[in-house]
């Protein structure tokens, strides 16, 4: 299959396989600030699936090879969406691989994995993150998904956290 583009807002989604999914975007921030918001609960809860009235429930973080994480959403209608997985390699500030599993799996065909890069040039860090689904099927019906708006929502808010942290960082 050949690779698809599409961009929403700042955020770019390919199709590298027929079973991946990349997300690819630019952050005006260093690599280690991106790093750290990504696996930081205290600035994970500020942008990650936050928006509309969903809210974290649980956020949970043990960031070591082998270790877990856990995040559940909890909107205003008192419903949740949990997930969780396990992480595979971890290599700070510039990569992170895990598993991906939804409580209930909206998308069928068990775990993914997610392999995340931070990669810095001139003080902005491009993220992309490739999910390896099971199949071609259970890719394509993610793709179908409302996932992309959400994943694009998520960045905007997490650009606006990478600002209000201190310009040390930066």
């Amino acid at each position: 299959m050949k690779s698809s583009t599409k961009d929403v807002g700042a955020l770019k989604v390919t199709t590298p396989s027929d079973r991946e999914i990349a997300m690819t975007r630019v952050f005006d921030a260093a690599r280690s600030m991106v790093f750290d918001a990504w696996t930081k609960p205290e600035l994970l809860k500020r942008w990650l699936g936050v928006f509309g009235d969903w809210k974290f429930a649980v956020c949970e973080v043990d960031l070591k090879v082998g270790g877990k994480y856990r995040y559940v959403w909890r909107g205003s209608d008192g419903k949740e969406m949990g997930m969780g997985g396990v992480y595979r390699e971890i290599v700070r500030p510039e990569r992170i691989v895990c598993t991906e599993r939804f409580d209930e799996p909206w998308y069928g065909g068990g775990d993914a994995i997610d392999t995340t890069v931070f990669a810095e040039k001139d003080k902005k860090t491009t993220v992309t993150t490739t999910v390896l689904y099971a199949s071609k099927q259970v890719r394509d019906s993610v793709l179908k998904s409302p996932m992309e708006g959400g994943v694009a929502k998520s960045y905007d808010a997490l650009d606006e956290v990478l600002a209000s942290m201190p310009a040390k960082n930066k």
